[in-house]
């Protein structure tokens, strides 16, 4: 196997985790509209914890971006 071929391959491996954070992305979205829907005063104890799994859901992606990049471009 070519060495480009390698790295072609590599970097579709590191970009399946991206994949799973859209998932959870999706997921923490929807229980957060869920619960908002069902208990309207909790918005505001909610939407805290709702940003921050969001953010940390989302540097995973980061982080499998980054690594499918080093690979492809190394």
């Amino acid at each position: 196997m070519e060495a480009e071929a390698a790295k072609m391959i590599g970097a579709g491996l590191a970009a399946i985790g991206m994949i799973g954070s859209g998932i959870g992305v999706g997921n923490i979205w929807s229980s957060l509209i869920a619960t908002v829907g069902r208990n309207p005063a909790a918005k505001a104890n909610v939407e805290l914890y709702g940003w921050i799994g969001f953010a940390v859901t989302e540097a995973i992606a980061l982080f499998a971006l980054v690594v499918a990049l080093i690979v492809l471009f190394s």
